[in-house]
């Protein structure tokens, strides 16, 4: 439905110009004198359609790095960077093979510390099995890309709903195998100069072997050191102790539309709502919602461009 949606209006950001040509044309040839009424439609209409290509074709294509500072009263030891890319969503519209081997190589280019993914890798809603073999294709060659990240302290990920709708354990070998750390209610311990810390995974809500949890992520903690969380939902930060440092979450797109006056015009969960976008710090607790890089269910975004983050990590 989204490759689609795509096609017809890429169709209309070209008939809509050949339109106004015409009717230009007949009226010099006819003499024609268009109406009050006729030239306001037109320059309406001309607004929607210049409006159209900018969230369905033009921004989605975009990229933005979003730098956040973000001060933890139990983070220890000194800054530390940290690279987040979430929802990339290949196979769906916007997300080719060339695009995210672009948005590996900004992020490479950005040299964090470590990296972490926040899950939904897969577009679409079918399972593997209910897939052409044409688009399962397309969604293991489209994520080779992720081989190419670089940073000294790993590349770390969650798995996200829609990886779990499509095929969860066949994403995680995948990724796997291309030396992405898949966690789900587990922890590592990182050593870096200056002191330890570690990256706890929650599963995600839709995974077949677990529910996401901060008390069983964390009861495979093994020391005082600072925790980093990962959770493709926002939802369970609600849970978040005191001792996590930063939660980092995805899933939201950001609303993906946010219109002036409006707002956000997607809200994924409950969480999605209350926790849409950004910085958020309750009881001071840290979260950080990532827009992410891809789209889903319509292929567009308006006034909220795909994002990676940097998210550089300082103690008080």
């Amino acid at each position: 439905m989204g490759q689609i949606i795509l096609l017809a209006a890429t169709a209309g950001a070209l008939a809509w110009p050949a339109l106004i040509g015409l009717g230009v044309w007949l009226s010099l040839k006819n003499k024609w004198r268009p109406g009050l009424i006729a030239g306001w439609s037109t320059v309406f209409l001309s607004v929607v359609w210049a409006l159209g290509i900018w969230a369905f074709l033009w921004e989605p294509e975009t990229l933005v790095v979003r730098r956040v500072e973000v001060v933890s009263r139990t983070w220890a030891g000194p800054p530390l960077r940290i690279g987040v890319i979430a929802d990339i969503h290949v196979g769906a519209p916007h997300m080719t093979r060339d695009r995210l081997k672009g948005i590996v190589a900004r992020m490479n280019a950005e040299q964090p510390d470590v990296i972490v993914l926040l899950g939904d890798f897969v577009g679409g809603h079918a399972p593997a099995d209910k897939r052409t073999t044409f688009e399962t294709r397309t969604i293991t060659n489209g994520l080779t890309p992720l081989a190419r990240l670089q940073a000294p302290l790993g590349v770390w990920s969650v798995l996200g709903n829609h990886d779990w709708w499509y095929d969860g354990a066949g994403v995680e070998a995948q990724l796997t195998g291309q030396g992405v750390q898949v966690l789900e209610n587990g922890a590592a311990r990182i050593a870096r100069p200056g002191g330890p810390f570690w990256i706890g995974g929650l599963a995600d809500y839709e995974s077949t072997r677990a529910l996401p949890s901060y008390l069983e992520t964390l009861a495979r903690v093994d020391g005082p050191e600072p925790v980093i969380m990962l959770t493709h939902w926002p939802d369970p930060f609600a849970a978040a102790p005191d001792r996590v440092a930063l939660t980092l979450a995805g899933h939201t797109h950001c609303g993906q539309v946010n219109l002036p006056y409006v707002g956000r015009l997607l809200h994924a969960s409950e969480g999605s709502a209350r926790w849409p976008c950004g910085l958020y710090q309750e009881r001071g607790r840290k979260l950080y919602v990532s827009g992410g890089v891809g789209v889903s269910i319509l292929p567009v975004r308006f006034n909220q461009p795909p994002e990676i983050a940097v998210v550089t990590l300082r103690s008080e």
